[in-house]
């Protein structure tokens, strides 16, 4: 029910019929502005605009021993597995937003002024682990936080008017297409996440994209787009003095289509144009195609980076990337096969290429139950070692709202054997997760998980967002 219906209802009940009162409810009982922009949800119209407002709170917390982390397949590697036998830690974390969007009709479209609130509080314990210089064993509680005291924060703020053509002003997220280029494979890939940026974290959520914008888009055929932005025109926050003035400002031009069951993109970045020295700039390109039966897709990037404060192994290198993957579905089971490779040039270190394949099959037992299999490979060629992963997984939907998973597998290879942090040649661990989703836009689940390097972990989660 909208907030505009709620608000008059209790007005009503309440008997406010008086005349001042009569000319305060105009504010409320306009209900033709959110109609005639086609706009739904929970909404507040005044005579000529329509206010949106939207939120959500997401919690977790996590319990057991997984203090130090040591990565699988060198410092590239998303995937962490813990090592256990230092004391009992625990991670509370709450993320919470709100966002209110105030839309009214112009000659040139629709204009809307958004802004969005955010708080991310997390509180962490390490036992066994000496972070405030007390002596060693000590269990101290620290905070890590995106804003002050994990207080609100304006995590966008912007304006924008146009419908066909729309152009963008202030604090928000970047134009930038980056995707396209995410493994079908059950697994996925131990090296893909870094395909955005080239191996070197440039993505979305890092200061050298969004930020402080200005950005025109504009549809220019049937599932065709093209974008341009100037991007990152404050100062990078996370980079300190590795980022300053001097150095600020990312051009970004961005084509898309989207049609008929393609999706497609081509996204071109140019770092540091406020200093008028372009040393740094990004390719990034994919494509997903449905077929029937069958997914395929393609991505490449490359970087070109002179860029500091990030990886210091890549600073003044040529990184190029490139996945593909593709997915079969048949009557009672799934196939699903990837490839990736990453050449690094010109880098502070040797320069090398990592490879890595990745396949799946996942089996329909029963109506609600199935099975995937799973291995991935992965040679880094800086370091010359090999890391592989086996792994299987049952998911059982108990009933329409709950859902059992559990997982069994293994790690193996020099990038274990070698690693002085691991006990053992091997790693294997198992997992178990139960989710329930009853339906209003509210999930949880409850996730327990331990490994051979005697690290155990337990997380609760839960969120809810209205619209």
């Amino acid at each position: 029910m909208k907030l505009k219906s709620l608000m008059l209802g209790s007005i009503a009940a309440a008997g406010l019929s008086t005349a001042g009162y009569a000319a305060d409810l105009g504010v409320l009982t306009s209900l033709d502005v959110c109609d005639s922009l086609g706009i739904s949800g929970l909404t507040i119209s005044s005579s000529d605009n329509c206010l949106v407002i939207t939120g959500g709170v997401s919690y977790e917390f996590g319990y057991g021993e997984f203090r130090d982390e040591s990565p699988v397949a060198a410092t590239i590697d998303p995937r962490q597995v813990a090592i256990g036998g230092v004391g009992e830690d625990w991670d509370s974390r709450v993320i919470s937003w709100l966002k209110a969007v105030g839309s009214s009709s112009s000659d040139f479209g629709r204009a809307s002024a958004t802004i969005t609130l955010k708080s991310d509080y997390r509180f962490r314990t390490r036992g066994g682990v000496d972070l405030d210089g007390d002596g060693p064993g000590t269990a101290i509680g620290t905070t890590q936080t995106l804003a002050e005291d994990g207080q609100f924060f304006a995590d966008e703020a912007f304006v924008q008017v146009g419908d066909t053509t729309t152009i963008m002003a202030g604090k928000k997220g970047s134009i930038a297409n980056l995707g396209d280029d995410a493994p079908f494979s059950y697994l996925g890939l131990f090296n893909s996440s870094s395909l955005d940026g080239g191996g070197v974290g440039i993505d979305a959520d890092t200061d050298y994209l969004g930020g402080h914008v200005i950005q025109v888009v504009s549809s220019v055929a049937d599932g065709i787009s093209v974008g341009v932005g100037f991007e990152a025109l404050q100062l990078g926050e996370d980079f300190d003095d590795a980022y300053d003035e001097d150095s600020a400002g990312t051009l970004v031009g961005v084509v898309s289509y989207s049609g008929e069951g393609v999706t497609a993109h081509l996204t071109g970045a140019a770092f540091e144009v406020l200093s008028g020295d372009v040393d740094s700039w990004l390719i990034h390109a994919g494509a997903t195609g449905t077929f029937d039966a069958f997914k395929v897709r393609a991505a490449v990037s490359y970087f070109n980076n002179s860029l500091i404060g990030v990886d210091t192994k890549h600073i003044g290198a040529d990184i190029l990337n490139a996945l593909v993957s593709g997915e079969a579905t048949f009557d009672l089971f799934t196939i699903a096969l990837s490839g990736e490779i990453q050449n690094v040039t010109d880098g502070p270190a040797a320069d090398f290429t990592d490879y890595g394949v990745g396949g799946s099959v996942g089996v329909g037992i029963t109506e609600g139950v199935s099975i995937n299999l799973g291995a991935r490979y992965f040679q880094d060629g800086l370091a010359d070692e090999d890391t592989y992963q086996v792994a299987a997984q049952v998911v059982a939907a108990v009933t329409e709202t709950i859902k059992v998973t559990g997982e069994i597998g293994g790690y193996f290879g020099e990038a274990i054997e070698n690693n002085p942090d691991f006990s053992d040649d091997n790693i294997y661990y198992g997992a178990a997760e139960l989710g329930w989703t009853p339906g209003g836009s509210f999930t949880s689940s409850l996730r327990g998980e331990v490994n051979s390097e005697d690290a155990y972990k337990v997380t609760f989660k839960a969120a809810k967002e209205f619209k």
